[in-house]
């Protein structure tokens, strides 16, 4: 197992170096931060001067070793923009993202497992019909939209949640948190619903194909032939068997969400990472966006590593040589 993991973790430095490199090539052809920082009524010689300042003068290569070598000693540049180390900035707002994601997975991961297990269990019953139809619904319609329609009903009619903000928060050390408080909670329903459509749904349907299909097994009919409880055989025989996908789709949509909600956080306002994303690309703020994406690698990569490790505590039979 331990070599196994050293084997991924080398994988996946190999895949963050590609991606920066990519990075620093798309970013030669995306627009010229000294002139954003400047301003259009800038000299040319003003340009040069901020060109100069921030090391854009020289050839690319140099650049990205440059940077390269910063970043293997934890320091990723300096925001364009605000002046302050683009890793701090992102780390900032990491808090409000994570909290967010994972009480979204959670709650998908918690429900569409339950419902896709009843579901399998009796598919013609009129209320599992409805349930199907509804998750239909939850991945076809498109998240903006689930947002929006979420907020005009809850914060604009009913007026009993709010519609945007993170709410009250208490500094943990490093962690600012917002599950410590009622006035986090109430600001992190609406949010976390809209995530939480899309995931479920896939999640549901997935576990009901599967339970489907293993509930015909002939080990599960061997199962119900020896009298086992009807709970016994449905989680420990049925739902086991068919965990490792749910599991590896569970694991792709935390590390999904953590580096590409930024639609959900723009839409309520959420102080988290995507809505700092955006911002830095209508500002062309190379240095947090390269950051940026080297912690949503890291987070996938780590991410695909621990479902690896789930495997062969959901199912012994699995071994890493």
């Amino acid at each position: 197992m331990g070599t196994y993991i050293a084997k991924r973790f080398i994988q996946g430095m190999m895949v963050m170096l590609a991606a920066s490199m990519i990075c620093f090539l798309i970013f030669q052809y995306s627009g010229d931060p000294a002139l954003n920082m400047v301003g259009q009524y800038a000299t040319f010689q003003e340009i040069q001067d901020v060109r100069d300042l921030l090391g854009l003068d020289k050839p690319v290569y140099i650049q990205y070793g440059k940077w390269l070598f910063n970043a293997l000693q934890g320091n990723f540049g300096v925001s364009y923009r605000s002046k302050v180390p683009a890793l701090g900035l992102i780390l900032e707002r990491f808090p409000a993202t994570f909290e967010l994601v994972s009480i979204a997975v959670f709650m998908a991961f918690c429900i569409g497992v339950s419902l896709g297990v009843i579901v399998a269990l009796k598919p013609n019953a009129l209320l599992n019909r409805i349930i199907m139809a509804g998750s239909l619904g939850g991945i076809s319609i498109p998240t903006f939209l689930i947002g929006t329609v979420l907020i005009m009903i809850f914060a604009a009619y009913l007026e009993v949640l709010p519609a945007f903000g993170r709410g009250d928060t208490i500094q943990i050390g490093f962690w600012r948190t917002g599950l410590l408080t009622v006035s986090g909670w109430k600001h992190l329903i609406l949010p976390a619903t809209t995530l939480v459509m899309y995931q479920l749904a896939v999640l549901l349907r997935l576990t009901r194909a599967g339970m489907r299909e293993v509930l015909t097994e002939d080990y599960i009919k061997t199962a119900w032939s020896k009298g086992l409880a009807p709970k016994k055989v449905i989680f420990k025989h049925a739902l086991r068997n068919v965990l490792i996908p749910i599991v590896t789709i569970t694991g792709l949509q935390f590390g999904e969400l953590i580096a590409f909600s930024l639609i959900t956080e723009t839409i309520f306002q959420w102080p988290g990472m995507g809505s700092l994303l955006l911002t830095s690309i209508y500002e062309t703020d190379q240095s947090v966006i390269v950051t940026y994406i080297m912690i949503a690698a890291f987070i996938i990569i780590s991410a695909n590593i621990v479902v690896d490790i789930l495997y062969a505590v959901i199912n012994p039979k699995v071994r890493y040589e």
